[in-house]
């Protein structure tokens, strides 16, 4: 995929594409991918369907900033949570307050990233754009748990690599549970994965 020139870069960090840009995460969050039409979105952001032509070019490059945005602030949001942790359960903590974070949040977040996900099946170039997102994620939250690993704060019972994988995984598992069954009851469940997490991380 080619790398969106710097010129672009700084256009796309203006408050209109901003704008546009959250108009859209909140529209295919509430309406899919399919209903999300750049007329629509226009209206939603109060800006002109000709104004999403000159940032974006088309719907499918609109919806990869949507997901390098929203890569980026859980990126942000794994990073910033274990930051200050002295231990193993603060680390721990700070980890499960995260993702009761994300749980709280209406879910906006979750129902877009698996709108984008069944759309990368169909669509090359989202799914190597997320490809790479996923990876850049995973690989931060690894290097974040290696450095809690050399400070002793962390007694990792695998590969940071691993750990990192595993936790992602143990979390979109409880996000698609709470999406499929909205009532379900997810404190043992949560019980459980901590448990799981706890083993892990020593």
């Amino acid at each position: 995929m080619h790398a969106v020139p710097a010129q672009d870069a700084a256009e796309l960090a203006s408050d209109k594409a901003t704008r546009i840009v959250e108009a859209m995460r909140t529209s295919v969050a509430a309406r899919g991918i399919a209903g999300s039409t750049f007329d629509q979105v226009a209206r939603e952001a109060g800006v002109s369907r000709g104004l999403l032509h000159y940032y974006f070019g088309s719907k499918e490059r609109l919806l990869l900033e949507v997901v390098r945005r929203e890569c980026e602030v859980r990126e942000a949001r794994l990073e910033d949570s274990i930051a200050g942790a002295g231990n193993a359960e603060e680390v721990l903590e700070a980890l499960v307050r995260s993702l009761e974070e994300i749980l709280g949040e209406g879910l906006t977040g979750p129902v877009l990233f698996f709108e984008i996900l069944t759309q990368a099946q169909r669509q090359h170039e989202i799914a190597v754009e997320l490809a790479e997102l996923g990876r850049r994620l995973r690989e931060a939250f690894a290097a974040a748990l290696a450095a809690k690993a050399r400070d002793g704060v962390l007694a990792l019972q695998a590969e940071p690599d691993v750990v990192a994988s595993f936790l992602l995984a143990l979390a979109d598992g409880i996000i698609v549970r709470r999406l499929s069954e909205p009532s379900l009851d997810i404190a043992p469940l949560m019980g459980q994965g901590v448990a799981a997490a706890r083993a892990l991380l020593g």
